[in-house]
């Protein structure tokens, strides 16, 4: 394993910033660029961090026993907003900006915008891409692989993670400048997983989205890896699930989570009045399915995204 820094900035306050990366795999310094796995791109990310560094110490542990392919390499990058997360921080700490939605960057640009342009010039050049990603709306997923529809994505590629379920989504303006979408259209195949925490550490999905790397780089042939064979995953495009939305704002009490079976009328969440302690919404489920996506913090908005459901299609 090779400790390195993939891009420096000098800071006028305090350290320089760095973008810290490991090198793994086995060759002559002319190896394949095989798979890039990034961890968090937001401060808050903590879960993602956490993933990237129990992918590190798997895969350092494979490299000692000399079980990576010969001339293969991968790089693992834990964060990219090491600044943010010192200070508990969502985005960049200096003017708030998303390094994830600033991609392929700009060398002269911004602050996040030279970050972005710095790392992708590296990470690009790899033909697997795996982002240990989030949602902008804090909750919990069951366990997935998500694409961008580019008319370059593979779900054939995407279930050899062996998680429950393949997503693909179409991408809309802002999509355009993510990581996941600029991997893609510069030829990388790119795939963001996604796992039930963020701000905190779920110890059993982490080990699921570190094995489902493990998994997939095994099957590739990158590393000898024996593992859980997985799911043989449902693939699903998002613009068919269900959005279900708040109809109040109050003290948000949840009653189904992500992975329940729901049917058409159940009461999946309350909403209930901060002062008066009585119920003033109920949230109930459109139809027959399963909840993909469950809202998590303790209030809610009215018209805040609360669940994303699959609709079950036959009975």
């Amino acid at each position: 394993m090779k400790k390195e820094i993939i891009y420096s900035m000098s800071g006028l306050y305090r350290d320089d910033f760095r973008v810290t990366g490991y090198r793994l795999g086995k060759g002559d310094g002319g190896a394949e660029k095989t798979c890039c796995i990034i961890g968090s791109l937001r401060g808050n990310e903590i879960q993602q961090l956490y993933m990237c560094g129990q992918l590190v110490k798997a895969l350092s542990a494979i490299e000692k026993k000399g079980d990576f392919a010969y001339d293969r390499e991968v790089l693992v990058i834990p964060s990219l907003n090491s600044y943010s997360t010192n200070i508990g921080k969502r985005f960049w700490c200096l003017d708030n900006t998303d390094i994830n939605r600033m991609f392929p960057g700009d060398p002269d640009g911004e602050t996040t915008e030279r970050i972005a342009a710095g790392v992708f010039g590296e990470i690009s050049q790899y033909k697997f891409g795996v982002q240990f990603a989030s949602f902008y709306i804090p909750g919990v997923f069951i366990p997935h692989v998500r694409m961008m529809k580019t008319c370059k994505e593979n779900t054939s590629l995407a279930n050899l993670f062996g998680l429950p379920y393949v997503v693909l989504r179409e991408p809309i303006a802002m999509d355009r400048t993510t990581l996941n979408y600029n991997w893609q259209v510069s030829g990388t195949a790119a795939f963001s997983v996604y796992t039930n925490a963020t701000e905190t550490i779920d110890e059993q999905s982490a080990e699921q989205g570190v094995s489902a790397v493990l998994r997939f780089l095994s099957r590739m042939g990158v590393i000898k890896y024996r593992c859980h064979g997985g799911f043989m995953g449902t693939i699903i495009d998002e613009d068919d699930m269900m959005n279900v939305k708040s109809g109040g704002a109050g003290i948000y009490r949840q009653l189904r989570d992500a992975g329940d079976e729901v049917r058409r009328g159940d009461v999946m969440a309350q909403i209930v009045h901060p002062y008066e302690g009585r119920v003033v919404s109920e949230i109930v489920s459109p139809a027959d399915g399963v909840v993909f996506f469950a809202h998590k913090k303790p209030l809610i908005t009215e018209s805040t995204l609360a669940f994303k459901l699959i609709k079950r299609l036959h009975k």
